[in-house]
């Protein structure tokens, strides 16, 4: 097959991202020859940030700041690289972004013939390559921060939906971000796929020896420097806990007033934090093994990936009880992974600000449980029910599941 990816950010840093990477190395693997539009910073090199990515020719790139006057449009309000957010475009922007993205897939269309597209995010591009190119299979990715802009962009919904309805199928995380797709973009359940997430297994997988915790336990969050992440709240709850024999390290970037108030919060626990910024997977991946508890306190999720790697990794974990979660892991009986609920939320990614007193008690209790338990029974690996439900989102058998997905389309238009 030739596979035309498209994506409107940077194919790196962010989940999408990595996902987009994991699913062209995996179709590389499988015999497929993968094609790329992309979109990326006037003073993105290719081939000093992508060079491993398997792409059979030179990608087509839209170079926001060159091509816009403006920085790339990111699916999240708060990205890890300068960004403008979707909801700040004027109506001359939006058309601008367009144009882009239109000169660039009508060049990639001629320049591969492309057997399929796979689109990344339910929104604008996918929408445009549909109306453009109804007659090549096409296949779409939802992330969830796609669903996190269809309401905080109202506005752009119709034009959203216009061509997404029109998909000749949807890969979906997990069941309720099926359902949702299917409700609020009308589109047909028997077109929407769960497929998962997937974790690069060779990488993030238990370590040699035993995390024995001679010294401080090593706790970590992976993740952008975000509020709709819960970061500010769980350094709060960091700052309370009477036991201090642990070590945070705070891994991910950001830009602006938020990465700001998280960078303040975390300088407040003195020498008990390490502020690393963005990792690339291998550095990841080795801090994971040597660390004890990994905490996600996000508020908005589809399935989130460095949930599976950190317990492919040994780590514990705790992480908000979000439906991507309950999905995956709601039938456990241990306590390896524990949930903290969500606060009562004011908008999709904020709480209200009576409910946050609560949460950050919440986990601090749940912290507190967690670094117990790993002071009385340190081990290498998760319990054997742990482990059975992570081999299922190893990226060989999302992939697999992906590709099924190809293989059902692909006759609808020959």
């Amino acid at each position: 097959m030739k596979i035309l990816h498209i994506l409107s950010q940077i194919p790196a840093s962010t989940g999408s991202g990595m996902y987009l990477q994991a699913t062209m190395e995996h179709a590389r693997l499988q015999g497929h020859d993968n094609f790329l539009l992309a979109g990326v910073p006037n003073d993105f090199h290719f081939k000093d940030h992508c060079a491993h990515l398997p792409c059979s020719a030179d990608p087509e790139l839209v170079r926001f700041g060159h091509d816009t006057d403006f920085q790339v449009v990111g699916m999240s309000d708060v990205m890890p690289y300068p960004s403008t957010r979707f909801c700040d475009l004027s109506a001359d922007d939006l058309a601008r972004y367009e144009a882009c993205f239109d000169v660039r897939l009508r060049s990639a269309i001629a320049r591969w013939q492309p057997d399929i597209i796979h689109a990344h995010h339910l929104w604008l591009l996918t929408s445009m390559a549909r109306q453009r190119f109804p007659e090549i299979p096409m296949v779409a990715s939802c992330h969830g921060s796609d669903l996190r802009q269809f309401h905080t962009c109202c506005h752009l919904q119709q034009q959203v939906l216009y061509g997404c309805r029109q998909v000749d199928a949807v890969c979906a995380l997990n069941e309720g971000q099926k359902r949702q797709i299917s409700s609020e973009y009308e589109i047909d359940l028997q077109r929407i796929h769960v497929v998962g997430a997937g974790f690069n297994s060779n990488l993030f997988h238990p370590p040699q020896t035993t995390k024995t915790p001679t010294g401080p336990i090593q706790i970590i969050y992976v993740g952008k420097l975000s509020r709709a992440k819960g970061v500010p709240w769980l350094i709060k709850a960091l700052q309370r806990l009477e036991q201090k024999q642990w070590h945070f390290h705070l891994i991910g970037d950001s830009k602006g007033e938020e990465k700001d108030e998280i960078i303040t919060l975390a300088q407040q626990l003195g020498n008990n934090v390490t502020q690393h910024g963005s990792l690339k997977p291998a550095q990841l991946a080795k801090i994971l093994k040597e660390s004890h508890l990994f905490i996600l306190p996000s508020f908005f999720e589809g399935v989130p990936l460095v949930v599976l790697e950190a317990l492919a990794c040994g780590c514990r974990v705790i992480t908000t009880n979000l439906p991507g979660i309950k999905e995956v892991f709601g039938h456990l009986t241990c306590d390896w992974l524990q949930r903290v609920e969500l606060p009562e939320m004011a908008t999709i990614d904020q709480p209200r600000p009576d409910s946050e007193e609560g949460f950050i008690q919440s986990l601090q209790e749940k912290i507190t449980a967690q670094l117990s338990a790993i002071k009385n029974n340190p081990t290498l690996r998760p319990p054997q029910e742990v482990q059975d439900v992570i081999r299922n989102y190893e990226w060989e058998s999302t992939f697999s599941r992906i590709e099924k997905v190809y293989e059902q389309i692909l006759p609808l238009k020959q």
